[in-house]
């Protein structure tokens, strides 16, 4: 065997390998941290301490506008519809921030929810509506691109809490620039609302 293509191989290995640990202690850190449990029930239950690591997930923002449950519908009409999330308005192009460590599992430009990530932090997902730019293919790879804000993010890249994956828009079916942000926990959702009071009532306790 060509002793360069050896090399070549093993150093593919090597990478494959690390990649693997680097996914296996991610999860790990993640599950030691996250608050588990009867989130849907009780978010307030969790270690006050466990909130005051998470993010605001919006720069800018202005209200909320639609908040979690039935609703009219938001295009119109008498219907009502099952809102999966909460409404967040923000000046379009307001930076979106990533509300927990977690990998991106998903990135798609064709659907209501318009361009859109979703972000696994162990039993947790949390999926951010709406926002500027499009799907990219580029070698191979799925890309969320949104050149003018500076954001690249990549299906299967790890983000750090807190940092901006993206900026407010008007894709999909929206009537105005918001974010819309919705969670589940071991694939029940769970009203970002309560998540929202959680993370306050933590911080409120760090003050003397």
């Amino acid at each position: 065997m060509n002793r360069r293509f050896l090399r070549r191989g093993l150093g593919w290995v090597g990478m494959a390998l690390l990649s693997l640990v680097l996914v296996v202690c991610f999860e790990l850190a993640v599950t030691a941290q996250v608050p588990m449990g009867r989130v849907a029930q009780n978010v307030g239950a969790a270690p006050q301490g466990i909130w005051r690591s998470a993010s605001f997930p919006v720069e800018n923002f202005q209200a909320y506008t639609s908040s979690f449950g039935y609703r009219r519908s938001a295009t119109g009409g008498s219907n009502q519809e099952f809102h999966y999330g909460l409404d967040m308005a923000a000046p379009q192009g307001s930076y979106v921030r990533n509300w927990w460590m977690g990998q991106v599992v998903e990135v798609s430009d064709n659907s209501s929810c318009g361009t859109s990530i979703v972000v696994e932090s162990g039993t947790w997902e949390h999926i951010y509506c709406h926002m500027q730019g499009k799907i990219e293919v580029i070698r191979g790879q799925r890309y969320f691109v949104d050149r003018p804000g500076g954001i690249q993010i990549r299906e299967g890249q790890i983000l750090s809490t807190g940092s901006r994956m993206g900026r407010v828009g008007m894709t999909g079916r929206t009537t105005g620039p918001h974010l819309h942000w919705g969670i589940k926990n071991k694939g029940q959702w769970v009203d970002p609302a309560r998540v929202l009071r959680a993370m306050q009532s933590s911080q409120i306790s760090l003050k003397p």
